[in-house]
């Protein structure tokens, strides 16, 4: 168990630190197919280029975890963020949270939830997001609905299918 003490949250932006932006994207690409794919590095930036809010999670000097957030009226491309945009005036949507794999089982989703509510929904904004289906997240799905997700639609794409959570 990591001494929650230890623990550093910091946003992160556009002219972080190379390094800080290179480990998130790492990160991400490690938890492939339970966040999507960034084809290239170059698509962390665009992503972050429309993106609300950020934050990652630091452990010894190191990212081990991270969240990006959106907020309605983005120009984002994503499929199921327009499901959120089409159907709620004002939100917050969480588009990947991701944490390195040897540090999972340690509530580290958790808090990035939690302070990401603290510093950022001062608007009592609903907190949206979707996770697979298909191929199954039953980790992510479950930890939805412990943390007081809704399920409130689902998606069928091409090559997988996802659930449309809401708090």
């Amino acid at each position: 168990m990591i001494p929650k003490s230890e623990l550093i949250i910091k946003e992160f932006f556009l002219d972080s630190e190379a390094n800080i932006l290179e480990s998130i994207y790492l990160i991400n690409q490690s938890n492939t197919p339970e966040v999507g794919d960034l084809g290239s590095f170059d698509d962390l930036i665009k992503l972050l280029r429309l993106s609300f809010a950020n934050f990652y999670l630091s452990y010894d000097n190191k990212v081990i975890g991270f969240i990006v957030c959106f907020r309605e009226s983005s120009d984002y491309w994503s499929q199921n963020y327009k499901f959120f945009s089409n159907n709620t005036e004002k939100f917050l949507y969480i588009d990947r949270i991701a944490v390195k794999k040897e540090f999972r089982r340690n509530n580290l989703a958790s808090d990035l939830y939690k302070y990401v509510e603290k510093k950022v929904n001062y608007e009592n904004l609903p907190l949206c997001c979707e996770v697979n289906i298909k191929p199954l997240n039953k980790a992510s799905i479950k930890f939805h609905y412990k943390y007081g997700f809704k399920k409130i639609g689902t998606h069928n794409f091409v090559d997988h299918s996802v659930a449309y959570f809401k708090k």
